[in-house]
């Protein structure tokens, strides 16, 4: 399994975020287009300034398993945790 983190920001400051809080994923940036925001629908439009906070699981081979739109930044977490136990085995 790998977890990966999507940002609008630039590489500098995803990075500079990602020491600072301790981030212990890949982070990427989605560059201008918001390419990965657009397919996803964490965003609306490619002139989107920030994103929807969503997640999604995705299969090996890419395909689309579960997304969310998170809501409770408090319980997400946990409940992502538990749909990947219950997809993949704890």
């Amino acid at each position: 399994m790998q977890i990966v983190g999507v940002s609008f920001d630039s590489p500098a400051v995803n990075q500079g975020w990602a020491e600072d809080e301790g981030f212990g994923f890949e982070l990427w940036t989605d560059g201008p287009e918001r390419t990965l925001a657009l397919t996803y629908g964490a965003a609306r439009s490619a002139s989107a300034a920030v994103p929807i906070r969503r997640t999604v699981l995705l299969g090996a081979d890419g395909e689309l398993l579960l997304e969310y739109t998170v809501t409770n930044l408090g319980t997400h977490p946990a409940q992502v945790l538990e749909d990947c136990e219950a997809l993949f085995g704890p």
